[in-house]
């Protein structure tokens, strides 16, 4: 079950960012992103109400900007990132959004082959974008509107 990221939340969120990422959001950091209107942070919930994975993304004006998707290890290849990054996407289409883009590390092979079955176009790298490792970040888009 998709919902709305809240205060019930923060902790276990904190944990998976600690868990898949090497500069992790702090509680505090992902606490304010509840009342941030520009925000839209979201959780995939198991049948006991756990967290499996979340994501969160930025709006602004009618750009989407993904930050996160991240998934816990027991909840990984059951669909929990297609779910995430289809509510991430109904969001956009919502707001009426030019595009949705987003940063993956070069060698995350598995995200970069999910982007690119749900229609996301590389657009090129950022040099030396992340640390722990340094790594090169490959920029996803989805247009839905032409310019």
């Amino acid at each position: 079950m998709i919902e709305k990221m809240n205060y019930c939340h923060v902790k276990e969120v904190a944990e998976l960012e600690k868990i898949c990422f090497s500069s992790p959001w702090s509680e505090k950091s992902l606490s304010d992103e509840i009342e941030n209107n520009s925000a839209y942070f979201i959780v995939s919930l198991n049948d006991k109400n756990e967290v499996e994975g979340y994501s969160g993304m930025h709006i602004v004006l009618d750009e989407c900007y993904i930050d996160n998707i991240a998934v816990f290890p027991f909840a990984r290849n059951k669909g929990v990132g297609k779910m995430l990054l289809t509510a991430l996407e109904e969001k956009a289409k919502e707001i009426d959004a030019c595009f949705i883009t987003l940063e993956v590390r070069s060698g995350n092979t598995v995200a970069r082959n999910l982007y690119e079955k749900f229609g996301f176009i590389n657009q090129g790298t950022r040099k030396n974008f992340y640390d722990n490792p340094k790594e090169d970040a490959v920029i996803y888009t989805k247009f839905y509107k032409e310019y």
